[in-house]
């Protein structure tokens, strides 16, 4: 069950709409707990969607400090807080390690969109001289990298990775390679994203993509139930430490499960639907267990996708069905926190990591009627503990971009 080439994941750091920190987001994610809300900022304003996913009482200039609450996004802003947290569980320590051999790969899907917004508006209103210096490195997506990489002192190659919402895995995936081809000995590895500005929920929702449940928030995401209507906006970050096993054993780290296994395909299909006979995720899907060197009859637990929507929901379960049978236990954290785009395969991979490494299964959120075209064993109602060897995690995005990564014990 052990494949070619396995990387330890020996830190991780979570930051979402069920808690900040690891511990927090955890136990609400497990339950099966639904964190939207009615959001201020999109609601009052003609939007068809007025709730979201959005990290509580996250006061940046109180968690991280006054100078990275002004010069940095708030995307940036949780990639650095689970940054530090993964590098803390790591018991890894910056001041000490050969920072020319440690590496900061983060994904992203749009970058600083709410400063942009803001910032376009305050110079259509007040003028050039309204217009925040930081801009730039606010904005653009290598923003979380930069910054992570600076405030750990992080000199090997470090840069981000963008896929759609597939960003956060394929920078696993990224990281990974690094680690094999022996360019650096460390990588802090991961996804973020905050894009709750009424302009990207306003795009979304012209989409047809976003669920319109106004009228009951915390039920609006609903993976693989037969009333799913679309995907509710969220923000977060999620950041893994990875580093060769035998490094991690030499060292005494301890070593929440491996990263055993990669695969990533394109669609080349259409912009915002997945291939109807699903054969682009399927592909990905049996490269990452081939790399992992591992067979379908042995994964128990697949992460999935799972966003919501009509079309991906039941693409994705026609996909696992084929390839796994009923065998493996299927959940969706989307249903508790939403869908954070770029941060949320690498979410998604911390809770894999921890199932692992806990055999622990969280509850898929407001799963009350199952579609009887998706024949899957999913998990309902409260967390299922079983023995956890092997798990996938799938992440899928818009352009046809399919990244999976493979977990072991």
């Amino acid at each position: 069950m052990s494949g070619t080439f396995d990387v330890a994941v020996t830190g991780v750091g979570l930051v979402t709409s069920a808690g900040i920190g690891v511990q927090a987001s955890w136990e609400r994610i497990l339950r099966g707990e639904s964190t939207a809300t009615t959001d201020p900022g999109l609601s009052g304003i003609g939007l068809p969607v007025d709730f979201s996913c959005r990290v509580p009482d996250f006061n940046a200039a109180e968690l991280l400090d006054r100078r990275s609450a002004w010069r940095q996004e708030r995307f940036t802003h949780l990639a650095l807080y689970a940054a530090r947290e993964a590098v803390a569980d790591a018991k890894l320590d910056p001041a000490t390690w050969d920072g020319a051999r440690v590496s900061v790969i983060m994904g992203n899907a749009l970058g600083g969109t709410p400063t942009y917004e803001a910032q376009l508006t305050a110079l259509r209103e007040d003028g050039v001289s309204a217009v925040t210096p930081m801009l730039i490195p606010m904005i653009g997506q290598g923003g979380s990298t930069g910054f992570v990489s600076m405030d750990c002192g992080a000199r090997g190659p470090s840069w981000s990775v963008s896929s759609a919402c597939a960003s956060g895995v394929t920078a696993l995936g990224t990281a990974r390679d690094l680690l094999q081809k022996g360019i650096c000995d460390v990588v802090i590895a991961g996804g973020s994203e905050s894009a709750l500005s009424p302009l990207i929920t306003a795009g979304f929702a012209r989409m047809g993509a976003m669920s319109t449940r106004c009228d009951d928030p915390s039920a609006a995401s609903r993976p693989f139930d037969v009333d799913r209507d679309g995907f509710v906006a969220s923000e977060g970050a999620g950041v893994l430490v990875l580093e060769r096993l035998d490094d991690a054993l030499a060292r005494g780290a301890h070593v929440r499960a491996k990263l055993s296994g990669y695969g990533s395909t394109s669609d080349a299909f259409h912009v915002s639907a997945p291939r109807p006979d699903g054969s682009g995720a399927e592909a990905a899907i049996r490269m990452a267990l081939a790399d992992a060197g591992v067979s379908p009859d042995e994964v128990d637990h697949v992460n999935a996708h799972g966003t919501s929507t009509p079309l991906n929901d039941l693409n994705e379960a026609k996909v696992v069905r084929r390839i796994f049978g009923d065998r493996p236990v299927v959940t969706s954290v989307k249903g508790s926190v939403g869908h954070s785009l770029g941060g949320a395969g690498a979410i998604e991979s911390v809770c894999a990591v921890l199932s692992v490494e806990q055999g622990l299964v969280p509850a898929t959120a407001n799963l009350e009627n199952q579609d009887p075209q998706i024949e899957l064993d999913i998990v309902t109602k409260a967390p299922r503990r079983m023995p956890v060897n092997v798990a996938i995690n799938n992440s899928f995005g818009f352009g046809g971009a399919n990244a999976v990564v493979v977990f072991t014990k």
